[in-house]
This record gives structure tokens, C-alpha cells and sequence, in this order.
């Protein structure tokens, strides 16, 4: 059983953003991410930082590094899948 898409290569695009310190209790940064292909969203994810940052740049650089762990093996499933000969992004 194989998947056949008739379209043009397939565009995965990623969007990551965090909310500094979002939890008063715990000084955590909420990270949140969510990735879309040809235009329809596939995957998404919020949550609570498991490290505490001591800066917005380093709660972003955090939700960033999640963001490009979950883009990679995005791309390697699609192209496991065989859904397309090349995916050229990220």
C-alpha cells in the first residue's frame, strides 16, 4: 500500500512561540509549536518548558530546539511514508 499525491512537492512550514515565565508558581515558560503542510495544519503542540529560562532569548532558543526535533522527524516520516520523491523544507 503506497499514498500517491498528484500535487507539486509538498511545503512543510513550522511556527514556534513562547510565553516567558507564563506560570508564577514555578518562573516556567509555556512552548508552543505548530507545523503545517501545503497550507493545512498537521501537528501542534503547547506545553509547559521543562527547564526554567532566565531570559525571553533563552525561552525562545528552547521552543525553537523542541520546534526543529519535531521538523526533522516530520520530514523523515514523510519521506518514509514515499508520499514524494524530495521534500526541499525545512
Amino acid at each position: 500500500m503506497f499514498l500517491i499525491y498528484g500535487g507539486g512537492e509538498l511545503i512543510l512550514e513550522g511556527y514556534s512561540d513562547t510565553s516567558f515565565k507564563s506560570d508564577d508558581d514555578d518562573a516556567k515558560s509555556q512552548s508552543s509549536f505548530v507545523f503545517k503542510l501545503n497550507g493545512g495544519v498537521v501537528v501542534w503542540k503547547s506545553s509547559k518548558q521543562d527547564t526554567t529560562a532566565d531570559s525571553t532569548k533563552k525561552a525562545e532558543y528552547i521552543a525553537a530546539s523542541e520546534a526543529a526535533k519535531e521538523a526533522v522527524w516530520m520530514k523523515n516520516y514523510i519521506q518514509e511514508l514515499g508520499v514524494v520523491p524530495s521534500i526541499v523544507e525545512p
